[in-house]
């Protein structure tokens, strides 16, 4: 009897994946031909994302493709929950990570905007605890104490959004200043905790820098701390500020730092790798990361790595920026502040073959030539596997979530970028 059971529950499962197939298949063929996207060509994604899941490297995926602020593709592959059989839906919310921080950005540009403050301003006068600041010198394993000499200069507003402030991070930083910032109780952005940004960010401001502002790209807690200023500047907490003036104007009614009760059963399970095997996550993968956070009812809101959506509300935000600021009578941005924050901002820095904005790496022609991404393209991505990027040239937004850390197979993003490509007919 519970043989036949679990056999019914399959084949269900089946039925609905194939019918799924066949009513996208339709779907597919008329938006394709009205963004001149190969909607054949498109299908290779089906292949890339369910031979993802056969071979055991993904348990499963959420993949959308936008042009002319059209939809070209929008489609869910494999499990949300495979212990529980749950398929994984479009509308499932992600811990989208990372990509806090690009929102976090638009929302200091808000700011910006309103004369609040000049990009070139340093950051302790908006924050005092970050004035005189100092750079790591000597560093003693044995107990984590340390000596520091004094910054070349005072971190600015801009060295935030660039990630050249010297500012490192912490869990996932270099080994010296994950043991000071574990020593100060600096989180990484993923809190369940009953804790307050502002306290922690005034406490990392008296912390040393890795290197003097401006020196280096290297990522940090920058934005958790944009996200603070953010709120001193305007007197009201993040949460709040980006509801008001990004979420509700673009219509994101899924997109929260903590994940409302009514919604829970909507946030995707995460998974980690174990012995060449996919396992749930659970409080031994990763020292002092919970991914329970969303759960929560709390209040560390971290403009770094805190919020939490859905693949369809990200990309509105995206396609906001690709409309130089507005989406569907709502002005968020004006056109020259989203060109500045989508121009190189590092100068003969590099993040690889590309460069950094205010708050987005920028694909330059070296780049292009690397990954057929069209240069001035704006992207990043999250560290439980999620990843978008928008090209301006193409006007497509494109988007990859998965739920996983490590993510060891992350040729799945690549390859989903030569299969976008592959299908443009213009």
């Amino acid at each position: 009897m519970i043989m036949n059971r679990k056999l019914t529950l399959l084949a269900g499962l089946l039925a609905f994946f194939v019918l799924s197939c066949i009513r996208y298949t339709a779907d597919q063929e008329a938006a394709t031909t009205s963004v001149n996207m190969s909607a054949s060509r498109l299908n290779s994604i089906d292949e890339l994302l369910t031979e993802s899941i056969e071979n055991g490297w993904i348990r499963g995926a959420v993949a959308y493709i936008s042009r002319d602020s059209k939809i070209a593709y929008y489609r869910a592959f494999g499990m949300d929950d495979f212990e529980k059989q749950k398929p994984l839906q479009k509308n499932a919310i992600f811990r989208i990570a990372s990509q806090t921080k690009a929102i976090t950005s638009v929302a200091v540009m808000i700011l910006y905007e309103e004369g609040k403050f000049l990009l070139d301003d340093p950051v302790s006068k908006y924050i005092p605890e970050f004035a005189n600041p100092s750079v790591l010198d000597q560093f003693s394993e044995k107990d984590t104490t340390f000596t520091t000499i004094p910054a070349r200069r005072e971190i600015t507003i801009r060295d935030l959004l660039t990630h050249t402030s010297g500012i490192d991070y912490a869990d996932i930083g270099s080994q010296e200043m994950t043991a000071i910032y574990q020593k100060a109780g600096i989180p990484a952005g993923f809190v369940r905790d009953s804790l307050v940004l502002g306290d922690k960010i005034k406490k990392l401001g008296t912390l040393p820098l890795v290197h003097h502002p401006g020196e280096r790209f290297t990522y940090g807690l920058n934005t958790d701390v944009l996200g603070y200023l953010i709120e001193v500047v305007s007197g009201v907490s993040l949460d709040r500020f980006m509801k008001e003036r990004i979420f509700d104007p673009l219509g994101m009614k899924d997109t929260y730092f903590y994940v409302p009760e009514e919604k829970q059963d909507r946030l995707v399970v995460v998974h980690s790798e174990k012995d060449n095997k996919l396992v749930q996550w659970n409080g031994d993968t990763f020292r002092g990361i919970s991914a329970n956070y969303p759960l929560q009812k709390g209040t560390y809101f971290s403009g770094g790595a805190g919020l939490s959506s859905t693949i369809t509300d990200y990309a509105a935000f995206l396609q906001m920026l690709l409309n130089g600021g507005e989406l569907n009578g709502s002005r968020i941005l004006s056109e020259r502040t989203v060109n500045l924050m989508t121009t190189n901002q590092i100068g003969d820095l590099n993040l690889g073959q590309n460069k950094f904005g205010l708050g987005f790496e920028i694909t330059t022609p070296e780049g292009q030539a690397q990954s057929g991404v069209s240069e001035g393209s704006f992207a990043w991505g999250g560290f439980f596997g999620t990843t978008y990027w928008a090209d301006p040239e193409e006007n497509m937004v494109c988007l990859l979530f998965c739920q996983q850390w490590p993510l060891s197979h992350g040729e799945i993003s690549e390859k989903f970028r030569v299969l976008v490509y592959s299908s443009l007919e213009n």
